[in-house]
Formats: structure tokens, sequence, C-alpha cells
């Protein structure tokens, strides 16, 4: 029997619910060696996650807000204040492997990144999505990567091509010690404070193990059945259903509210990221 599409919203790259998935999908991103020790060994003291955890968060989300709701205006004036924030991202004598911030085959691995995570969420969240729906939302995703260094042809030309590509990039995955602790500490919710932090850290565990592809897991060293699969499969049925029943405006947020943020910065002169 075919299956029927679920009512609800058309997918919207921009569902707030799938930050969810977001541990997933920096999991994800740092599983490519020069990626993960990038952002490991980044020099760039306000960005570090453990050290400023609201503004790395904010700035990481403002670049997502900026890439699936900002105008061109919008690209530009970010792109020049992440470019900023990136120079010194760049490998030293010491690194185990080379990398540059402004690799563009780095972030469209990122980017990629991106696109995976959010076809997975709009395809929990708005139900099962048509041919047209999925060819839509990977065009648009190309602006992960445009709105930085990425230039438009590096894109894969569709959806096949993407799979080509990912699977070959998937298959040479590696994560050393030093990012899967840094990885582990990080679904451990390591940069909370307070005994409060242990139940939210088993949650975010158990969801962001449930986003992860099989392959990324297995670099994770984290175990997953069918029975945690159907748990998983039974919580995120709540999300699906305010997804369905929010208005625009809701759904959206925070990336929205970012986006407002971003462009009352520029006009007060405050720092972007």
């Amino acid at each position: 029997m075919r299956n029927r599409r679920v009512p609800g919203p058309p997918p919207d790259p921009a569902i707030g619910l799938g930050l969810l998935a977001g541990p997933a999908n920096v999991v994800m991103q740092l599983a490519v060696p020069e990626v993960g020790h990038g952002v490991v060994e980044s020099v760039v003291d306000s960005g570090q996650m453990f050290r400023h955890p609201l503004k790395r968060t904010r700035t990481t989300l403002t670049y997502l807000a900026v890439a699936m709701l900002g105008d061109d205006t919008d690209k530009r004036t970010y792109r020049r204040a992440v470019n900023r924030a990136h120079a010194p991202v760049r490998s030293d004598e010491s690194s185990p492997v080379a990398y540059s911030a402004f690799d563009p085959e780095l972030q469209l691995w990122v980017a990629a990144c991106l696109y995976k995570g959010v076809e997975d969420t709009c395809r929990i969240f708005a139900g099962p999505l048509t041919t047209t729906e999925l060819d839509a939302l990977y065009e648009d995703s190309a602006r992960f990567g445009t709105t930085l260094q990425v230039p438009a042809h590096m894109w894969p030309a569709d959806r096949a091509a993407f799979e080509q590509y990912w699977n070959d990039r998937v298959g040479s995955i590696s994560l050393d010690a030093t990012v899967r602790t840094y990885l582990h500490d990080l679904l451990d919710l390591r940069f909370l404070p307070g005994p409060g932090r242990r139940p939210l850290a088993a949650v975010n565990r158990f969801v962001t193990t449930g986003f992860l592809p099989p392959a990324f897991r297995a670099e994770m060293r984290l175990k997953w059945s069918t029975a945690d699969q159907r748990r998983f499969d039974r919580l995120m049925r709540v999300p699906a259903r305010l997804v369905r029943v929010l208005p625009a405006p809701l759904r959206r947020f925070p990336f929205n509210l970012l986006l407002r943020d971003l462009r009352c910065r520029v006009a007060t002169g405050r720092p972007l990221v």
C-alpha cells in the first residue's frame, strides 16, 4: 500500500524543533578529522562551546537563520563577520591533520551534514515528502555552503549526485580519541553547571544517538537497539504533532528571532559574532 502524505505544513528548513537534532549534526560534522580538529583546537576563545556556551550557540544558530531566512544583505554582512572569526582557525605544526576554516571542501561537508539534518527533521516533523518537495528542499539547502565560501558549482547537481558524494565521504569518516572525547563531553552537556545537568544529559544523549546514522554511532561507540529505536520514534511523535498545529512564526522560532536580533545588532553597531 502506498504511504499517504501525513497532513501538516509544507517542509520548512527553519523548523525550530529541528534543533533537537543539532547535537547529532555536530557529531556528523566533526567526524571528518579536519573539521573535528579545527573545532577542538580552535584558538578563537569566544567560539569555545565549553567556555562561552550561550555565545557559541547564538552565533551558530544565527548563521543557520541567515542561511535559511536571510536576504542577500544579511548573508553578506554575516559572511564578513564569520570570516573574521574564522581567520585564525588553521592548523599548525602540532595539528595531526591539516585544515583551514576557509577550505571550501570542508565547508561543503558541513553544509552536506546540515542538509541531511534538515531532510531528516522535515521527514519526522512534516511527514513523508514528495519527490518535488525533496528536490526543492535539496536545492534550497545549497545555501548552507554558499552563504560562506562554497561556490554554487560545488554543490552536487541533484539528490542522486549528493547521495554518491555523501556515501563516499561517510565511508572515510574517523573519530580519534581527542575529538570523540570532546563530542562525548558535548553530549553530556558538560558546559552546563549544577546537579540538574545529569538528567538533561541523559535525554540529550538518547535523542542525539537516535538522530545519528549507524556509521556515526559506530564511530562514537554508542549502543542502539531496536527497543531504543521504538522509544525514539514514540518520543518524536510529540514534536511532530506540535509542528502540525503551531502557526508558522512559532514553528520557525528561534530562527526568526535570531534573524531579527542580527539586524538589530547591525543597526546598533553591536558585535555579530
